[in-house]
């Protein structure tokens, strides 16, 4: 079945870039293993030459989650790190990027340990009020990076409004998208030049592979990822294009049940004695609701909370729960539970954590697909633990 890009969300999780394949017929994607491709003569390839450079499995993974993003082109690669350092690579030495002041770990550590040192500058703010964002805009400045929302504060930021101030400043306007996933957000439909995913999370959803990704509708922008991606090596294997194919399948699904366990539990929470805030873009005590509301089409799985009792209070609440596992990443059908200033943002230097407000008793929890009552009687029995520490 040919995908038609005015199709609902949920029929092309199944069916964009994934023909039934064209010799046997098979539904399913199949797994092309093959390194190198036969050419019948020099320089006359059937599409393919070398899976560095392009291969089948990888082509209908990059046409499935560039339709889900809205985007004319993707680019797959094999982690999120991966799919960032390229992104920033098609920069030059001496420029400038704006970056939000709260990004994933592994994402802080490439801007501030990785491309320093080749000469990229970085300036991390809070981007929650988009005039702030174009007072820092600097004649060096070429791009704008941003999570929304964030990890692991859970801030939104108005993809629109910085957006206008990019376009304004010539800027490029590269969002990560990995905690939304295309199903409540799709930031080129709101300005944006890249849009930027961990697969490994939400897309994959089955916390068996390590991926990353690109999507851009802008063919300039395309063409240098292409370029980067080609030369700097950062594949994905056609075995985990196929893993986070057939996990995108159930992508609609998936992110409907996250949402709804995710929205009942925060409130849940919010009530809770021994909390004391709890940060989900669904509640309406959340400073970024209003822009969360209009630009998305749910908050999403994912609830950061601050629990009583500090580091003592949140070891013992880790050691106690079973349902939710004690383990870095999130998006997955299980429910995981992690400490942030310990594991996902150690790379943050201890200063910038407690200003961002990421503290020795914030938890983050990736809400999974179990039962949601089990989840709240599981996170009962952390709280009993933490009590009495």
């Amino acid at each position: 079945m040919a995908h038609d890009a005015r199709q609902r969300l949920d029929t092309l999780c199944i069916h964009a870039g994934q023909e039934p394949d064209k010799t046997s017929g098979a539904v399913m994607t199949p797994i092309v293993l093959a390194s190198t491709f036969v050419q019948d003569g020099p320089g006359n390839h059937k599409g393919h030459d070398y899976s560095r450079a392009g291969n089948p499995t990888r082509d209908a993974l990059e046409g499935c989650i560039a339709a889900l993003e809205g985007a004319k082109h993707g680019i797959a690669y094999g982690s999120g790190c991966a799919a960032t350092t390229s992104v920033l690579m098609s920069l030059r030495t001496g420029d400038h990027v704006l970056v939000g002041d709260d990004v994933y770990g592994g994402t802080f550590r490439i801007f501030d340990k990785v491309l320093k040192q080749w000469g990229l500058e970085a300036t991390f703010l809070d981007m929650s009020d988009p005039a702030k964002v174009r007072e820092a805009v600097r004649p060096t400045t070429k791009m704008i990076w941003l999570e929304t929302p964030s990890n692991p504060m859970l801030k939104v930021f108005d993809i629109a409004a910085i957006a206008d101030v990019a376009k304004k400043a010539k800027l490029t306007l590269a969002v990560d998208n990995t905690f939304a996933t295309p199903m409540l957000q799709r930031p080129l439909d709101l300005g944006a030049d890249l849009v930027v995913h961990s697969t490994t999370k939400y897309l994959n959803g089955h916390s068996d592979v390590v991926g990353g990704f690109v999507a851009t509708s802008d063919d300039g922008l395309a063409e240098k990822m292409h370029f980067l991606q080609k030369s700097m090596g950062g594949v994905p294997s056609p075995f985990d294009c196929y893993m986070v194919l057939r996990g995108v399948k159930t992508l609609a699904v998936r992110m409907r049940q996250h949402v709804e366990s995710a929205r009942s539990l925060a409130a849940w929470l919010e009530a809770h004695a021994q909390v004391e805030r709890v940060f989900y873009p669904g509640l309406r005590s959340h400073k970024g609701y209003d822009v969360a509301a209009r630009q998305m089409k749910g908050p999403g799985g994912m609830i950061s909370f601050e629990l009583k009792g500090g580091l003592a209070a949140a070891s013992a609440f880790l050691k106690a729960v079973n349902v939710f596992v004690c383990a870095e990443s999130l998006g997955g059908v299980e429910s995981l539970a992690e400490h942030p200033a310990i594991m996902t943002h150690a790379s943050v230097p201890a200063d910038q954590r407690r200003a961002l407000g990421i503290g020795d008793g914030l938890l983050r929890l990736s809400v999974g697909l179990e039962h949601p009552d089990d989840l709240r009687e599981d996170l009962e029995r952390g709280f009993r633990a933490a009590l009495a520490t």
